[in-house]
């Protein structure tokens, strides 16, 4: 049973996962179908990582109240309908409604998954299935843009028509296979304080994505771009006093108290920032080695090949060791690999050490730990909340990393300098979260 369970999970984690990386061959032929500019097409990625951002705490919530297999399941729905609008849209607009459809589902699969593994895995093998699970990101960057580069010789459309059938098989086995638990005791639903959650969390990642990182001071002082950062900030005052007050709060403060969930959550907040790191390392190439975009593409291949690799090998070393011995060998790669980026001369050997480095740091980090620590100090009615809660510090931290990092290389001068010293900004920080790693007890089964 746990078997099926944990390969029915990894397929939709897959599945969801594989959509980021899959549309990258399809972007040129979505361009040319829909006649968009240049400035328009990124929000094909950001519109799907804003919903799936937002959705993640509501799935979550609901997963803690309706059951896992009900959510898992209204998930692999939603984001088969938003494949089902992708395919039949006529317009960019719609085509937009469909990717956000797509990415709502999508922010609760992670966070059911990952709940689910702590309601029915054995606590001693909880630390291998969550490494399983964190392997997927790395396998869907090595296979989604070769799986995206054969359907695109039928037709871009056909990237998303392989969700249909994917999701339907995955949903009648949810079904057969997954357990349905749901709340005994019925409680109101704290509908203030999730529509509240849902418009500060859009709000953040709206204003932080306006931000131009070429001119960081001027774009700040957009109204476009602080009035969005500012209601954030209001909101989170205002969302703190609602859910101090509510029976059954959106967020239970209890996941925020604990000074072992702080300490996890500020690690998943700069490993996001050192995992959008990589989103830089292409355009190193190209200034360094004068490579073309796509052979640079490729040249990131050693990140994700050790990311692919790593995962599964932290959460068997989770199972032995407890949870932070394994999160510290993750910072310490990840400074390993920053370090070398920022202060070794820039030679191709120098370029893949500091790549493996970096890929074994972050799978060390975003995959089982982080969500081994949050399933030990939670409870199956808070465990998928939970979960859900540190998927958005992650993702604040990617949103912020790629906002404030590509300020920082612009305020270099870019180039092979400016690399050099926005990786030794993130060594920094990751010095500061090597050393609060200290402060984790030691989640244990032994």
């Amino acid at each position: 049973m746990n078997k099926k369970v944990i390969f029915l999970l990894f397929a939709g984690v897959l599945m969801g996962a594989i959509d980021i990386a899959i549309i990258g061959p399809a972007l040129p032929a979505i361009h040319a179908a829909f006649n968009i500019s240049d400035r328009d097409l990124p929000w094909l990625f950001n519109i799907y990582v804003l919903f799936n951002l937002v959705s993640t705490p509501i799935m979550g919530k609901l997963s803690d109240i309706y059951g896992r297999r009900l959510i898992y399941i209204l998930d692999l729905s939603l984001f088969a309908l938003g494949s089902l609008v992708v395919i039949v849209s006529d317009s960019f607009t719609v085509l937009l409604i469909g990717r956000a459809i797509q990415g709502f589902g999508a922010g609760g699969i992670f966070p059911v998954a990952a709940a689910v593994i702590g309601d029915v895995i054995p606590k001693e093998k909880q630390g291998s299935a969550l490494g399983w699970i964190g392997a997927v990101f790395g396998l869907a960057f090595i296979v989604g843009p070769a799986i995206g580069g054969l359907l695109l010789l039928i037709g871009w459309h056909w990237i998303f028509v392989i969700n249909l059938p994917a999701a339907a098989l995955l949903i009648i086995f949810s079904y057969r296979i997954l357990p349905h638990t749901h709340r005994k005791e019925s409680m109101r639903f704290d509908y203030a304080g999730m529509f509240l959650l849902v418009a500060l969390l859009a709000s953040f990642a709206y204003g932080i994505n306006r931000i131009d990182t070429g001119n960081f001071m001027s774009s700040i002082s957009n109204p476009g771009v602080y009035g969005f950062l500012l209601f954030t900030l209001v909101a989170v005052f205002v969302f703190y006093r609602i859910e101090k007050k509510s029976v059954d709060p959106a967020i239970n403060l209890s996941l925020l108290s604990s000074r072992q969930l702080l300490f996890t959550y500020f690690i998943a907040f700069g490993a996001g920032i050192g995992e959008l790191s990589s989103v830089y390392i292409p355009s190193l190439a190209i200034d360094a080695f004068h490579v073309s975009k796509s052979t640079a593409s490729f040249m990131l291949m050693p990140l994700v090949g050790m990311l692919f690799i790593s995962a599964p090998l932290a959460g068997r070393l989770i199972d032995r060791t407890g949870a932070r011995p394994v999160i510290m060998m993750g910072i310490t790669g990840m400074l390993a690999g920053l370090l070398v980026f920022a202060l070794l001369s820039m030679t191709k050997f120098n370029f893949y050490l500091a790549q493996g480095c970096l890929g074994f740091g972050l799978a060390f980090l975003l995959g089982a730990p982080l969500r081994y620590i949050m399933n030990h100090e939670t409870t199956e009615s808070t465990r998928a909340a939970g979960q859900s809660l540190l998927t958005v510090f992650t993702s604040t931290g990617q949103l912020m990393s790629a906002a404030l990092i590509g300020a920082l290389i612009a305020s270099f001068g870019g180039g092979i300098a400016g690399y050099k010293n926005g990786f030794l900004a993130l060594s920094v920080m990751s010095i500061v979260l090597l050393i609060i790693s200290f402060g984790l007890k030691n989640t244990s089964n032994k």
